[in-house]
């Protein structure tokens, strides 16, 4: 039950192009973004589409698919980790995002 406790599936579609980072330590990272979609009818019988954006970051070897194989648009299915980390801007604010961190990528459509 351990491995439960802290996993997120989701599929979705890439909003832009990974962005690839190769830090000094040799180590490969990609952020991107996905969006999911979900479609219900309103009180009026109206379909409406509700899209939620997910920040993802992949390291190592998934890192290095990503970079390959993954573009704005494709769509991905992807298993990992929610995380939270905070960091000081310019102006001294600390800022907080919450990312996925990937384990597993599958790609999805054509």
């Amino acid at each position: 039950m351990n491995a439960l406790k802290n996993k997120v599936q989701l599929i979705g579609n890439l909003g832009n192009d990974p962005e690839i980072i190769n830090l000094e330590s040799g180590k490969m990272l990609a952020k991107f973004s996905i969006a999911t979609n979900e479609s219900y009818k309103n009180a009026n019988g109206e379909k409406v589409t509700d899209t939620q954006w997910h920040n993802i970051v992949a390291w190592g070897k998934t890192a290095q698919i990503v970079e390959k194989f993954v573009s704005k648009g494709k769509e991905v299915a992807i298993e990992g980790k929610l995380t939270t980390r905070s960091w000081q801007d310019k102006d001294g604010i600390k800022r907080y995002i919450t990312e996925v961190v990937c384990h597993e990528l599958l790609m999805l459509g054509k």
